[in-house]
């Protein structure tokens, strides 16, 4: 079974806005600066959200971790 684009895309956004968040708490809790903070959240979500992506994509071809559905491969169901 594999992901469709539509929700790896819808994954990879909303993890984006999560970890955007975390990423510009933390640079404006170190620094102390929003401009700082906001360049470093923003700069971050961008490389990350394409790797995120490719890395959820693999992942859906990967059939570890799959448990085939009751009644696949001729088991009498």
């Amino acid at each position: 079974m594999m992901e469709t684009h539509q929700r790896t895309l819808a994954k990879t956004i909303s993890w984006r806005v999560i970890a955007t968040f975390i990423t510009g708490l933390l640079g404006w809790l170190f620094t102390g600066s929003a401009t700082f903070a906001l360049g470093l959240g923003l700069s971050d979500t961008f490389i990350k959200f394409f790797i995120y992506y490719i890395h959820e994509r693999t992942w859906s071809r990967i059939k570890i971790g799959y448990k085939k559905p009751v009644g696949v491969d001729g088991d009498g169901i």
